[in-house]
């Protein structure tokens, strides 16, 4: 995902990036407090949710089974581990969660044990929960570490570190979060990117042993434009169809329509071994969503409202953010938006497509917004809080005290759980 915020392509959705770069420090000191999980909930409500919320932020404590990973749809945070929250899961019927943890800058030092985000991530996973790693080296605005250098020690004890907190832990380690994006220009249309990737894959295969964690290569963007296929992004997918250890690779199908999703999926199942699978840890419709930012408000729901004919969508958004919408009125929005309902089934077709192919593993659909996603929004701000699955920055929290929610995704998502 991109940060509209950044001055370069960073990770779509995610918090400021520089303001929580930070380096594992040594994991083997990690002390893991229970948190806390919850049980599965399975329901095909179309209607905001009533269900109780603990006064506890991360709900009540309890165990799940998380089935195999074998097509399954996960719960995304992205960098928002922090945010994870049980009695959210558990009204979403979710038993499978995903995020990203951003190692750092070089010369930097945080101990893993102090990232609050990781400890809850790997307290899911105690109480069952399937969970998706990624590992995010975050170079956009440095040159990439030439494989045998001295500055390539740094990357590798950080990966070390990681590693070392979550082996045996998390089900899927990923190398890598959006490598494409989080890199100079230069290096992402040089063999300097595959370099340091690779190199980073060999120590975390010798590292991971015979552990039971699977390992696969950080994601695919922008795979739907021809430009964007490039020599570096075919060696990629190859790097991992030659390695045994690798149990594949990552896409990130943030499209404005299916058929430019299907495009990620034929271009790394081409290239893949037949035993291989792929992750879809991202994927939305939010390209389409944003060509529509600029549109009026639909006229009946402007009226009912009060609001001023003409106002655009993005001034509703911004206006949401500032003032949190009713669950009512937030519903109405949405139900007014002619071309996101016209796609309210997006989420069970694009579950269906990712599963037809008999190679998914897990996919990942953002479950909250975030407030770097929601704040100082403007035409041009990409609308990723159109896509998740509860809505605190736009929506007053419900009587239950779960936040207010996104009736589209939210009924959309229980169902895709049952298979």
């Amino acid at each position: 995902m991109k940060d509209d915020a950044a001055s370069a392509p960073v990770a779509a959705g995610a918090a400021p990036q520089f303001s929580r770069r930070q380096v594992l420090g040594a994991a083997g000191a990690l002390g893991l407090a229970v948190v806390g999980a919850a049980g599965c909930r399975a329901t095909s409500s179309t209607t905001p949710s009533t269900t109780p919320s603990p006064a506890s932020s991360s709900g009540s404590a309890g165990n799940v089974t998380a089935p195999p990973a074998q097509g399954v749809l996960a719960a995304n945070y992205n960098q928002a581990l922090d945010l994870i929250d049980f009695a959210q899961l558990r009204a979403a019927s979710a038993s499978w969660l995903r995020g990203f943890y951003i190692l750092g800058e070089a010369g930097k030092a945080s101990a893993a044990d102090q990232q609050p985000g990781l400890k809850k991530l790997l307290a899911a996973a105690d109480h069952g929960y399937g969970t998706v790693l990624t590992l995010k080296f975050q170079y956009q605005d440095q040159p990439l570490p030439a494989s045998g250098s001295t500055a390539m020690r740094t990357p590798l004890a950080q990966l070390q570190n990681a590693m070392a907190a979550a082996m045996d832990k998390v089900d899927i380690i990923v190398i890598g979060n959006e490598p494409f994006y989080e890199t100079t220009k230069a290096d992402r249309h040089s063999p300097r990117i595959n370099e340091f990737y690779e190199t980073l894959a060999q120590h975390a295969i010798a590292q991971r042993g015979h552990s039971r964690t699977q390992l696969y290569m950080g994601a695919l963007n922008g795979i739907d434009e021809v430009g964007n296929q490039t020599p570096q992004t075919d060696r990629w997918v190859r790097f991992a169809a030659r390695t045994p250890e690798l149990a594949g690779v990552d896409i990130h199908p943030h499209v404005s329509s299916m058929a430019d999703a299907k495009k990620y999926v034929d271009y790394v199942l081409a290239r893949l071994r037949p035993d291989q699978h792929f992750l879809a840890t991202e994927f939305s419709l939010v390209k389409l969503w944003k060509q529509h930012m600029k549109d009026p408000v639909d006229p009946g729901f402007a009226s009912r409202y009060g609001i001023p004919s003409g106002t655009p969508v993005w001034q509703i958004l911004k206006d949401a953010n500032q003032r949190r919408f009713s669950q009512e009125e937030w519903s109405g929005f949405l139900a007014s938006t002619s071309w996101l309902q016209a796609h309210r089934d997006y989420l069970t077709r694009q579950m269906a497509a990712f599963r037809a192919t008999g190679r998914l593993a897990v996919a990942g659909y953002g479950i909250t917004q975030d407030k770097a996603g929601a704040a100082n929004f403007n035409p041009d701000k990409t609308p990723w809080v159109l896509n998740s699955l509860f809505c605190p920055q736009m929506v007053q929290s419900g009587k239950g005290g779960l936040p207010g929610e996104n009736p589209v995704w939210l009924p959309e998502f229980r169902a895709a759980q049952q298979r």
